[in-house]
């Protein structure tokens, strides 16, 4: 999970986010949300990707997900987040850059592997920002570059965890379902903005990238890719 991409917030905003960085940290410690990551990267495929490949993460927030590539024996990392105080939190090897998702401060066809966990649902602008987003990615990776994805879906589970975030005592009784509740409660209307256009957000991935994976389950979306030839 990551850090929202928008450039400009009112003082209402940044209460709002200053918020949901308090929850994100309280959802699931540094070494939990690794742990995810790399279960995730594994059944995405990365077992069989060329260790010295070139991989940026977007929406890297306090860079776990870079600790989990990391693991996983890549070396060449770099990180992008809107926020500098979770970046400030990543103490790794990865290069990480300060930046607007829809301005990659990276060369054309320089990376081999784009990874996102869960920032493309903060986009503040549907389908804009998602269609400016993914052609930076596509902009900056090599021919057959490869973009990988994990993003919240609108399925049966987690229209049940919506649920359950509703229920007052449990949100009481779990720190983990109170932590999840609030930031989903931040995160609206943009987060029901994203959940509420799976066919326009998909048409966008695949004018953007070839399909090699796409599959819905336990509330997410896992998409992996190739670059279609630049457009």
């Amino acid at each position: 999970m990551a850090s929202s991409c928008g450039e400009h917030h009112d003082r209402s905003d940044i209460e709002r986010l200053s918020l949901w960085k308090s929850a994100y940290r309280r959802f699931e410690t540094p070494e939990e949300e690794t742990r995810k990551f790399i279960r995730r990267l594994l059944k995405i495929g990365a077992r069989d990707w060329h260790r010295e490949a070139t991989i940026i993460e977007l929406f890297c927030g306090r860079g776990n997900g870079l600790h989990a590539l990391w693991r996983l024996g890549f070396t060449h990392l770099e990180g992008i987040d809107q926020s500098a105080e979770l970046l400030a939190e990543y103490t790794g090897p990865a290069k990480c850059y300060v930046a607007d998702c829809r301005n990659l401060p990276l060369q054309d066809q320089s990376r081999d592997i784009a990874v996102i966990h869960g920032g493309l649902h903060h986009l503040s602008k549907l389908p804009e920002d998602l269609e400016v987003v993914l052609s930076e990615v596509n902009r900056v990776l090599r021919k057959e570059g490869q973009l990988v994805v994990v993003e919240p879906w609108l399925t049966p589970f987690l229209s049940l965890i919506h649920w359950v975030c509703g229920v007052s005592f449990i949100r009481r009784l779990s720190k983990k379902i109170g932590a999840l509740a609030t930031m989903i409660e931040l995160e609206h209307p943009v987060y029901d903005r994203w959940l509420e256009q799976p066919e326009e957000i998909l048409a966008i991935f695949n004018r953007f990238f070839e399909t090699k994976k796409c599959k819905t389950a336990w509330g997410k979306l896992i998409f992996a890719g190739t670059a279609r030839s630049k457009l």
